[in-house]
């Protein structure tokens, strides 16, 4: 286990999907498969959005 979290949430009331990495990074999806694709290559090492 490499112990990075990667958290997928439901948004109640619609059909979206809210993910963040364990870098902080955050996408949306409607399709898990686009989610979990999205998750899994994101690339390793990479910085926050924000340059931190």
């Amino acid at each position: 286990m490499t112990g990075e979290v990667y958290r997928v949430d439901w948004l109640p009331g619609t059909d979206v999907l809210h993910g963040t990495c364990h870098c902080g990074r955050e996408h949306t999806a409607q399709d898990p498969v686009e989610m979990w694709e999205w998750m899994l290559s994101h690339p390793r090492g990479h910085e926050k959005e924000n340059g931190t």
